[in-house]
């Protein structure tokens, strides 16, 4: 019997509000996000996240102080592993590994080393890739476990926006909200994070990915003359973002005296983005241009079959690289971020 160790990569969240500011610091002192050279990047990220901690203790103190997506991550760790080892004949151990507060790559890479596993597979839990969010996790992986001595033979995937259980939990989850909004002028918002408009345009594939995972969920519903649009949240600083914002979407939804239904095609567990952003914030804006009703899809989570997928997708793995879903490259070779070579 094989031991695999399965690490499941994110972006991590404070876990009190003194977490904040060094936590914020990290974010922006990375290299994928500030792209600037070290020492200037250090003083970029000390300013940020001096002036943004203030503002975002306050939308943590809607969560109790914290972020929840370290216990929402384990809960999807604990789930995967249960149906990895449920009649294999292999052993897997999740492990979690968040790229901005704890537990960071260095700690995890030294657990995952104690096991002393047969093979690692890493995991993001980000189903589109960007060279921002899985990108910079794998990287700092890779540094992490050399910095350890970790040397199982390692595998593991860039990213999934197509995979079948993840596009049929979304689908399971957004249509309850559809019916309850039946006989009403309605629009599906897929609301994604954004990306400065620069990074694409140099590019990276994360865009297309979405778009195409928010297609490939309208066609799982199948509804006839569904109205869809993909959309974007979250901007921060005064660059170009991608195209078009939630925010704009909401108001022309109450321009138009139409319902929303939002779904967090990006997201696969609730933080401050989705439960503070989108079900307070926007829920408000919602209200106040006129949106007829607005309700909020709930992220896929533990659902069985994004669980289900994840587990198919780690048992079929193959070979020692990175590889997106099916194995070969699915980006356009006009996306240079991408980490599979051009096909």
């Amino acid at each position: 019997m094989a031991k695999k160790a399965v690490v499941l990569f994110n972006l991590g969240g404070p876990d009190a509000p003194e977490a904040v500011e060094p936590f914020l610091f990290n974010l922006f002192y990375d290299p994928a996000i500030i792209r600037l050279p070290t020492p200037l990047r250090w003083l970029v990220a000390k300013l940020i996240s001096r002036r943004r901690a203030p503002v975002a203790q306050e939308i943590y103190a809607f969560l109790g102080g914290s972020s929840p997506i370290l216990p929402q991550t384990k809960a999807q760790a604990k789930a995967l592993e249960h149906s990895l080892n449920d009649g294999a004949d292999d052993l897997h151990k999740t492990f979690i590994c968040m790229r901005y507060w704890h537990p960071f790559a260095a700690d995890v890479a030294r657990e995952v080393k104690d096991w002393n596993p047969d093979e690692v597979i890493l995991l993001p839990l980000y189903p589109q890739f960007s060279s921002t969010t899985s990108a910079s996790s794998l990287k700092d992986w890779q540094c992490a476990a050399r910095g350890v001595g970790l040397n199982a033979p390692t595998a593991g995937f860039c990213c999934y926006p197509t995979e079948a259980g993840l596009i049929s939990a979304y689908a399971e989850l957004i249509e309850p909200k559809l019916a309850q909004l039946q006989g009403k002028p309605c629009r599906l918002l897929f609301s994604a994070h954004g990306l400065p408009q620069k990074i694409v345009d140099a590019g990276d594939p994360y865009q297309w990915q979405v778009e195409r995972t928010a297609e490939k969920v309208v066609d799982k519903l199948g509804v006839e003359n569904l109205d869809w649009k993909v959309c974007y949240q979250s901007r921060v600083g005064p660059m170009k973002w991608l195209e078009p914002s939630t925010e704009t979407e909401i108001h022309r939804a109450g321009e138009e005296g139409i319902s929303l239904v939002i779904v967090p095609i990006a997201f696969v567990s609730e933080h401050s983005e989705t439960l503070v952003e989108l079900d307070i914030e926007y829920a408000k804006l919602a209200k106040k241009v006129g949106v007829d009703e607005y309700l909020r899809v709930n992220t896929v989570g533990v659902h069985e079959d994004f669980i289900a997928g994840l587990a198919a997708m780690v048992l079929k793995l193959s070979g020692q690289s990175i590889q997106s879903e099916n194995g070969g490259r699915i980006c356009p070779s006009g996306f240079k971020d991408c980490l599979m070579l051009a096909s």
